[in-house]
């Protein structure tokens, strides 16, 4: 398996990064989160999860931050709540831009940091993870609960070794707007 693993920000890629690349997995990371914003955040948090991949000897690859793009896949949905339509649509988004990616580039799995926090939904990442590789050619989906096998515990204890900046909010500015309002 060559593996393109999305990653969403350094916090949620810590611990599944550092278990692939112990047992060897040849695998590179894929920076896709046109999401974020302002560039600002976007910038931080991509510098985080380049310093911690390029730390363990993983390829870091950028997706073109592409935020208009991404403001269009997600238009309608700007009021719905954390994990509801605006999060499918956006994690669509995303693993399908990677889905891309992974088959212009020779990867044949992707997976994603997203399954990873808590504050996502599992069910709803798999599903888009699954409906981006059935728009490529030849690229399967690897569904893994990254929450398992001591992983998020190892996640916790990782933050604090590299003293990652922790956000509190996915990154996207309806969510950032939703935050404050509670």
């Amino acid at each position: 398996m060559k593996l393109l693993l999305h990653a969403c920000c350094a916090p949620c890629s810590g611990a599944i990064l550092e278990s692939l690349v112990r047992e060897g997995a040849d695998v590179a990371v894929y920076y896709s989160n046109s999401n974020i914003f302002p560039i600002e955040e976007y910038e931080h948090r991509r510098d985080e999860c380049r310093r911690y991949a390029e730390g363990m000897g993983v390829a870091f690859i950028e997706d073109p931050w592409e935020h208009d793009a991404w403001l269009m896949a997600v238009k309608g949905l700007e009021n719905e709540p954390e994990r509801g339509s605006r999060c499918s649509e956006c994690f669509r988004f995303r693993l399908l831009r990677t889905a891309e990616y992974a088959k212009e580039n020779g990867y044949d799995t992707i997976a994603t940091t997203l399954a990873s926090s808590r504050w996502k939904n599992l069910e709803q990442v798999d599903a888009a993870g699954q409906w981006a590789c059935a728009q490529v050619e030849d690229v399967l989906f690897w569904a893994k609960n990254w929450r398992k096998g001591g992983l998020q515990e190892r996640r916790n204890s990782i933050i604090k070794e590299q003293n990652f900046y922790n956000q509190t909010w996915c990154g996207c500015e309806f969510s950032q707007s939703m935050k404050n309002t509670k």
